[in-house]
């Protein structure tokens, strides 16, 4: 009977135990069904997020992104822009379309109208603002440097750096057969659209990859046996020079018969270059300026350009005007008095201005 009683008495403590094993199984079932339905929750949530603009009404505005920025720190820049709502949707997003690597650094135009998508898009191909910057016909290398630092595209130093001694520094050919490391005359003036924040050489290889792309291909078709440094050369004094784009053919073929008969070329326009700084009237004292660029003390073309022409320059110099002026003499109008003999050129400079 005593057997039976504890036989009893073990079954009712085992029924207990395994009870209360069974209870502690399903709290934790419980607790990781609440777990896993709390994170099912703010998945969707997370997923409405990406698909959910912040503003659909909202206006466009400029976000920098710094260079090498993690997803956690580009999602802490667009949640203080006000482009998402947190900085944890942004890092899901970049992680649920793999492109944590992908991430690019620059000046981006976001806008709370887009969709998390979007914008990790727009940041993963790099697709940064453009700025239009124009570079003027006949600006010195200076003088386009300064136009770049004003549209915020470099550093003076360094670009001013590259453009006075950057010919070794890039692959163009057309830059091997230089005689000068300038890069004066290779800097092609037209309207260009770049970044901000890409590096100076960048900015200065876009410029000689438009002059590749349009002069060498017309230097090519009508050199004529003239090398391309000379012609850029002949084709700044050319824009610098005529002040009508009607007389840079002309101007280009008084030059060309100046050097043919061994005359001093004696441009105004490499006194200026040769002195750095320019002039409304040019001096007995300028002329006599010490420089391989001044033309009135050595004969022949200067060592390189004296400025970047732009193709009606080059044009004139291709293709200049046949004609038996060997002077002209500028008319306060800005145009030209074309003069055969010195006698005729010197009766000009009477008429038309005085040197001091």
């Amino acid at each position: 009977m005593s057997g039976l009683i504890e036989f009893r008495r073990r079954l009712r403590h085992a029924s207990a135990g395994a009870w209360v094993r069974r209870m502690a199984t399903e709290a934790r079932v419980r607790r990781v069904a609440a777990v896993l339905a709390g994170i099912v929750v703010l998945g969707v949530a997370a997923i409405a997020a990406i698909n959910r603009p912040v503003d659909p009404a909202g206006r466009g505005r400029t976000v920098i992104i710094p260079p090498g920025a993690s997803s956690s720190e580009i999602g802490h820049v667009l949640r203080s822009a006000g482009v998402v709502r947190r900085s944890s949707h942004f890092v899901l997003a970049v992680r649920a379309r793999r492109l944590t690597r992908a991430l690019q650094g620059g000046e981006y135009a976001l806008s709370p109208s887009m969709t998390l998508l979007d914008i990790v898009d727009i940041i993963s191909r790099g697709q940064v603002m453009l700025h239009p910057v124009t570079i003027p016909e006949g600006f010195t290398a200076v003088e386009i440097v300064g136009v770049l630092v004003q549209e915020g595209l470099g550093d003076r130093a360094r670009l001013a750096e590259i453009a006075a001694r950057g010919a070794a520094l890039f692959p163009h050919d057309f830059l091997h057969w230089t005689p000068v490391r300038s890069l004066e005359g290779y800097l092609f003036p037209d309207t260009y659209r770049l970044p901000r924040g890409i590096p100076e050489r960048d900015v200065i290889r876009a410029l000689l990859d438009r002059f590749g792309q349009v002069v060498v291909p017309m230097w090519q078709a009508g050199g004529r046996g003239r090398s391309l440094h000379e012609v850029v050369t002949m084709a700044s004094l050319v824009e610098r020079e005529a002040r009508l784009p009607q007389e840079q053919a002309l101007i280009a073929g008084v030059l060309y018969n100046r050097l043919r008969r061994g005359m001093r070329l004696e441009v105004d326009a490499t006194v200026l270059y040769a002195l750095g700084r320019h002039k409304s009237i040019v001096t007995y004292k300028d002329l006599g300026v010490d420089s391989p660029y001044n033309t009135y003390r050595h004969a022949g073309l200067p060592p390189g350009p004296i400025a970047n022409p732009g193709l009606a320059a080059i044009r004139a110099v291709l293709a200049p005007v046949a004609t038996n002026y060997l002077y002209y003499v500028a008319r306060p109008d800005g145009s030209h008095v074309f003069s055969r003999t010195y006698q005729e050129h010197l009766a000009a400079i009477r008429r038309y201005r005085s040197v001091p």
